[in-house]
């Protein structure tokens, strides 16, 4: 960790609310004093009518940049220079790049997501993934598949007073690359999940159905399901094995949950602030016994 402040230490930070349980503070700070940069990252919680002055004083201030998170990772939209392909597409941004003055926004969630399946062996370019959940997380997911190459993504979602806009931006993502996604209601349409995810090589669970406190349940309506060469991936890490993953490992197939994505989202936002690599074996502990 970095032990002195000198005149010359530039500031990174997240912005959103509430922000104070975040570990990004300890991964990115700990991550500028391993490669040697001049630098340490803060949390900062703000009130939504703060997002318009929170990004001046980024530039005011001459941050490095920033990380967004909820609720704000569209506010802060209108106050922005430019996007990234894949920010223009979800919708929202969790990262923002400061450099003479102009702020640039991404959105690394999926870049960290379609890094961290190279840690259990799996490659989803030119084959079917089906997700479960169309919000923020699941978007950015299907977005950031779609750029790489992924062939089809099936999305199973409740048809709640989302659901019409989730598949309008479902479809413009399509339209703009060269995947095949559809929309579709996971009650009503639950008769077509045993052949989405036998297509699949990968069953993603992109809500927040299965987080502490509420272990015991799943989105997934029927475990029999998780058959074959399907993987399964968590994007909750609290806890670390939800019950979904619990039923996918019994059944010997491969799992993950969202640790790694966190880890690789932060390493790509570090890059993109210092053009340097995340010392990512330092920092993946660190991570993991939180």
């Amino acid at each position: 960790m970095k032990e002195m402040i000198t005149g010359h230490t530039r500031l990174a930070g997240l912005i959103g609310k509430p922000t104070h349980h975040s570990i990004s503070p300890l991964m990115h700070t700990t991550a500028f004093a391993e490669c040697g940069i001049d630098a340490v990252y803060l949390s900062f919680d703000i009130e939504a009518d703060e997002v318009k002055s929170a990004l001046q004083a980024i530039r005011t201030l001459s941050f490095i940049g920033a990380n967004v998170t909820m609720p704000y990772k569209a506010a802060v939209l209108p106050y922005l220079d430019d996007l990234s392909p894949a920010a223009r597409l979800i919708g929202a941004v969790n990262t923002i790049v400061a450099e003479d003055g102009r702020l640039t926004g991404h959105n690394t969630d999926g870049t960290g997501f379609m890094r961290s399946l190279a840690d259990i062996g799996i490659d989803p370019i030119g084959r079917q993934i089906s997700l479960l959940g169309a919000g923020g997380a699941a978007t950015a997911i299907i977005a950031q598949a779609a750029l790489d190459g992924v062939k089809k993504i099936d999305v199973y979602n409740r048809k709640d007073r989302f659901f019409a806009e989730s598949s309008e931006k479902l479809q413009r993502i399509a339209a703009e690359t060269d995947c095949q996604i559809r929309l579709l209601e996971l009650e009503a349409e639950a008769d077509l999940l045993p052949e989405s995810l036998a297509n699949s090589c990968l069953l993603v669970n992109a809500t927040g159905v299965g987080m502490a406190p509420l272990t015991n349940v799943s989105a997934l309506p029927d475990f029999e399901l998780l058959q074959g060469n399907l993987a399964v991936y968590d994007v909750i890490y609290d806890p670390r094995e939800t019950k979904l993953l619990q039923e996918a490992r019994k059944r010997g197939l491969k799992t993950a949950n969202g640790l790694g994505m966190l880890l690789y989202q932060g390493a790509a936002a570090f890059e993109l602030w210092t053009g340097q690599k995340m010392p990512i074996t330092k920092i993946r502990p660190l991570i993991e016994a939180q």
